[in-house]
């Protein structure tokens, strides 16, 4: 055997012991007649001694590289200094051999926990990144939580069941990743953006409860939290309303954070409509960890002369506690802030709310202090507070406080990532309207039901009636990120079909492109409805951070490409030819 115990093993009730490890060589470093080297693998760090008597020794000590891989014999003594920080700490190994197995180059960053490599040279040379602790770390902790899901859900009965990675394009939501087939040209196969119909089709086929941890594919613009290859945790259940699938899988996000960080979470979890969430928060996945929550200050602003909001469909703004000492400087700095395109916002009003109870406002001119005070009541602002202002059409400006919501409470620290708030969404609409395509499209997808007491206005023919159905869906929300959703789904042919009209579907497109599940669905479909999480996401979530490609082994960069392979690349024209393609874009 190359070892007998990890190089994270090693304690001091192992004195005396004769030992074998192998692993690395994260430093070497002498200090008088001695030479000390860290010895490292993924579970530990364990420091090797070597006396200049033995020069034989010695000598191939003084020319171990660091991230040379090695095999040692020694025996394990104590040391005279120890170190606490360290598991290992209170032992070294005072060597008798050392086997070199592989020398190494010198790594193009120090394997260090803070490296001094940057994000592009670490990811070009990944699997030496990986080394570090804080990406094991992460790894470690995606497997203790995959872990805790499959236990879960196996003690309530669900079953793991594989589906295709090979399907059918149904373009609805994000672009398809498109896979040409070669024993049949010039067709293809899609990769699944979701296992949606697959899991749909298992509940026709009657497994009740169904999961697994998945694969899933989009070709969508990427940001931290989005990969174009991604997991969930997909989940369906059969003969279940909402509320059975929110019990659930709230058990099980309590198990996870009780098990894995050992945090508990409420027993009963806030239930927010999708149209609160927005007024409050600006945001359908609302960071729920601080207040300072929009007010609609329409009423109020209206009328005063100042044109700026007099023209306004909507005014509305948000209290930044203790902020009232805020210089010209900074609120010049957050206008600046606003009006950057990402915002888009035209300007920013501001109220200083002064300690001694008078205001002091960019909007002075128009108000009295009788109007700003009410405005100050209305937001809920007490002295020493500075409100922030914005108007514009409804939706839009709730969505820029929303954002201006955000960055105060990470200016103020109100954002700490291990104060963990969850809730659920609920209500959200049914139907999106788009001004451009003037048509109707699936806020989720064309498979989610509406909420049962709709049903009239679903069939309606008004549009103002599409818009007030609600859909009978769900989201997890946690710290500002949506980590999961879901929906009770349509098991009725006739709501199907009606969906299907509703998004300008005809009866042959329905056919063509989910003929294979409305076919399903006419032998017996039960209610039905699921949930999936994005793993990534509750990994990182999890580990107190915002980017999910830490807790990817060999994820994909911001233009979609893995610069440690060099991925997508080029095939050659012996390929291209296999698979009836031609190519219009030059080679580079």
């Amino acid at each position: 055997m190359y070892r007998t115990h990890t190089c994270g093993q090693l304690r001091i009730e192992n004195v005396g012991q004769k030992v074998t490890l192998a692993g690395w060589v994260q430093r070497s470093r002498k200090l008088g007649g001695m030479t000390f080297i860290d010895l490292r693998d993924r579970y530990g760090i364990t420091q090797l001694v070597v006396d200049e008597g033995n020069t034989d020794l010695m000598a191939t000590a003084s020319s171990l590289g660091r991230e040379f891989v090695i095999q040692i014999v020694g025996t394990v003594v104590e040391r005279q200094s120890k170190n606490s920080k360290m598991p290992t700490g209170d032992i070294e190994i005072a060597l008798e051999t050392i086997n070199i197995l592989n020398k190494a180059q010198t790594p193009p960053f120090t394997i260090e926990d803070e490296s001094d490599g940057g994000e592009d040279i670490r990811a070009k040379y990944r699997y030496l990144d990986l080394r570090r602790n804080p990406l094991k770390n992460a790894l470690q902790l995606r497997h203790r939580l995959a872990h805790e899901v499959r236990n879960f859900l196996d003690g309530e009965g669900f079953l793991e069941i594989e589906t295709p990675y090979l399907i059918k394009s149904t373009p609805e939501g994000a672009r398809d990743f498109v896979v040409p087939s070669r024993m049949n040209p010039g067709q293809f196969y899609a990769l699944p953006q979701s296992p949606q119909t697959f899991k749909q089709l298992l509940m026709v086929a009657g497994y009740d409860r169904y999961f697994q941890i998945v694969r899933c594919f989009r070709d969508e613009d990427l940001r931290a939290d989005r990969q174009p290859e991604f997991t969930q945790i997909d989940c369906e259940m059969s003969f279940v309303e909402r509320d059975d699938v929110l019990d659930v899988f709230e058990r099980m996000m309590r198990t996870l954070f009780k098990n894995a960080l050992g945090v508990d979470i409420p027993a009963k979890l806030q239930r927010m409509s999708w149209y609160d969430a927005m007024d409050f928060y600006g945001s359908d996945k609302p960071d729920v960890r601080f207040e300072m929550k929009i007010a609609d200050i329409t009423s109020l602003a209206h009328g005063h002369e100042f044109s700026v909001f007099d023209s306004a469909e909507y005014i509305g703004a948000i209290a930044a506690k203790g902020c009232s000492e805020y210089t010209r400087k900074q609120i010049d700095e957050l206008t600046e802030w606003v009006k950057r395109p990402q915002i888009g916002a035209k300007g920013l009003v501001y109220i200083k709310c002064n300690s001694d109870g008078t205001f002091k406002s960019s909007i002075d001119k128009f108000f009295t202090p009788e109007d700003l005070a009410k405005i100050a009541e209305k937001v809920g602002a007490d002295k020493g507070d500075l409100i922030l202002a914005l108007c514009g059409p409804k939706r839009k400006t709730q969505g820029q406080l929303g954002t201006l919501r955000l960055e105060m409470g990470n200016r103020l620290g109100l954002r700490d990532p291990f104060n963990f708030a969850p809730l659920w969404i609920v209500d959200f609409p049914l139907f999106e309207w788009s001004e451009e395509d003037n048509r109707f499209y699936a806020m989720h997808h064309p498979f989610t039901s509406p909420k049962p007491e709709h049903l009239d206005w679903y069939y309606s023919n008004k549009k103002e009636d599409l818009e007030r159905v609600c859909a009978n869906a769900y989201d997890f929300v946690l710290n500002g990120t949506e980590l999961g959703g879901g929906s009770i789904r349509i098991h009725d042919a006739e709501v199907q079909k009606r969906m299907f009209e509703i998004l300008g579907f005809s009866a042959e497109d329905a056919d063509y492109k989910f003929g294979f599940i409305i076919n399903a669905f006419k032998f017996g479909a039960p209610p039905h409805g699921g949930l999936a999480f994005g793993f990534d996401r509750v990994c990182a979530l999890f580990g107190g951070q915002e980017t999910i490609r830490d807790y990817i082994a060999f994820p994909k960069n911001n233009q979609g490409r893995d610069v440690m392979i060099d991925s997508p690349s080029y095939i050659d024209d012996v390929q291209m030819d296999e698979l009836a393609l031609k190519s219009t874009a030059p080679r580079q």
